[in-house]
């Protein structure tokens, strides 16, 4: 996970996974309409999932 995705997943968590596929992107961007933290949390999952 690089730092730019960290930062990019705080500060605005859809464009952080926009790699991932749709489905991650509209998971995210629902989880943020919900609230800021779970998609930050949604985000930072989806990075580090994919990352190992």
């Amino acid at each position: 996970m690089s730092c730019l995705r960290v930062i990019l997943a705080i500060l605005f968590p859809p464009l952080a996974v926009i790699d991932y596929g749709c489905g991650s992107v509209l998971i995210v961007f629902l989880l943020t309409l919900c609230g800021w933290v779970p998609g930050v949390i949604g985000a930072l999952i989806i990075l580090n999932k994919n990352q190992q």
